[in-house]
């Protein structure tokens, strides 16, 4: 069955090639927003929050947790030594970046340390913005993590090339290419996030293209929520 398309954002109704978390509907509507490297994500969202969606942004509070004295940093030196922290006692990223993307072990570890704490903050911070009309749950790690998947009721993906994604790095931090490409290969593939998506944003055009795309799914999302509030 061919999903129905709101061009060029794709969506899908459960049953339609995505799957609807499991999750008991609530107050606290949440979208889970994903994508590779690159993609726009942090874009995407600041554009949600604009139009009134509070954002929780796990990439943010990752780096709460490995900043100097973040809850972290005591098991991640214990675990991978102190030449992965700066002098300020902070995570060294770049450092950290390199190993694990070269040890798969490694990023399971780092993973195994960072994700239990990020999904206690998560979850408090889904109570704290609750006036919000719905959250938007920012993950790039969101379809590879069943923990963080049980907290959203619908999956939206911010796609583009990986040409885009390449040249949007390397303008944005200098990285080579090289090392973006590594990244990407951790990452889990282009198609496989499309087929588990409900919602798809195509983000290889201009910013005009992104901002309508954001708005017209906004109001999908706040007719869902009215759908499932006079159903409740």
């Amino acid at each position: 069955m061919t999903p129905p398309a709101i061009s060029p954002i794709l969506s899908r109704s459960a049953g339609e090639g995505a799957n609807e978390s499991p999750r008991e509907f609530h107050s606290h509507y949440c979208v889970g927003l994903t994508g590779g490297i690159g993609s726009g994500k942090s874009t995407a969202a600041k554009l949600f929050e604009e139009l009134g969606a509070a954002i929780i942004d796990t990439d943010a509070i990752s780096h709460q947790l490995t900043q100097a004295d973040g809850q972290a940093m005591a098991t991640i030196r214990s675990v991978f030594g102190k030449e992965f922290i700066t002098p300020t006692g902070a995570l060294d990223r770049i450092r950290m970046r390199q190993l694990i993307t070269t040890h798969a072990d490694a990023k399971a570890k780092l993973e195994h340390i960072l994700h239990p704490l990020i999904l206690e903050i998560c979850k408090k911070q889904m109570l704290d913005k609750s006036h919000s009309p719905y959250l938007i749950l920012m993950a790039p790690l969101l379809l590879e993590a069943p923990a963080f998947l049980q907290l959203v009721h619908r999956v939206l993906l911010i796609d583009c090339t990986e040409q885009n994604q390449i040249a949007r790095v390397m303008q944005r931090s200098g990285m080579p290419e090289s090392e973006i490409r590594a990244i990407i290969a951790l990452q889990l593939p282009r198609a496989e996030r499309m087929k588990h998506a409900n919602d798809i944003i195509q983000n290889d055009g201009a910013c005009d293209d992104l901002k309508n795309q954001v708005a017209a799914l906004h109001q999908r999302y706040l007719a869902l929520i009215n759908n499932h509030l006079t159903a409740a």
